[in-house]
């Protein structure tokens, strides 16, 4: 009992759980293009130990992300969780205080699970004006400091808008590629760290 109890949880600190939204479910693209299925690929030849779970569900949001946080944290046990949401929140207007309440409710949970957590910044047109746009984008950081945790500053940066999907919101499969190189160092960084 006591041995299976050890390999079962030995087992369970190696998953990567992503949980966000379509960015990172692979919106419009076949799945094995998805950069989250390109992370597993890259981690099999560096970090073999790790499998990554992908919980990302397109159109989510912060409200529903706490919701889902808890359950996901308990089925999966991971080690590392990479916080992706916000996104459609911005495109909802949802007041600021809201997105970063909930986003603040994600990273307690995943911390208190003894989870590592890497927040995965998120950028957004100024359809909202500049404000709006400005305070959004500074959620991220001051979050990543509030908590101590990891964060990609942009998880679209470097990505030309020709390799958008025709919503000009969701990049397309030549994208994916783009997207790991500037999430997997950050990860990288958190899995060396004991």
């Amino acid at each position: 009992m006591v041995a299976l109890a050890l390999s079962t949880s030995a087992h369970a600190t190696k998953t990567i759980l992503i949980f966000g939204d379509s960015l990172s479910a692979g919106y419009g693209i076949a799945r094995a293009d998805s950069w989250g299925n390109l992370l597993q690929t890259s981690l099999q030849k560096s970090h073999p130990q790790y499998e990554v779970v992908n919980a990302s569900i397109s159109g989510e949001t912060t409200a529903g992300g706490v919701r889902r946080i808890v359950k996901a944290l308990n089925e999966h046990r991971p080690a590392v969780v990479i916080v992706e949401l916000g996104a459609n929140d911005a495109l909802r207007g949802t007041p600021l205080s809201e997105t970063e309440r909930n986003l603040n409710d994600i990273i307690l949970k995943t911390k208190k699970a003894n989870a590592k957590v890497l927040l995965l910044g998120i950028q957004i047109p100024p359809n909202y004006g500049l404000d709006y746009t400005k305070r959004f984008s500074a959620l991220y950081p001051k979050l990543a400091k509030k908590h101590k945790v990891s964060l990609v500053g942009f998880m679209l940066k470097d990505i030309p808008p020709e390799q958008f999907q025709a919503d000009n919101l969701h990049p397309n499969a030549v994208a994916q590629p783009q997207i790991l190189k500037n999430v997997l160092p950050s990860l990288t960084q958190l899995l060396s760290v004991k």
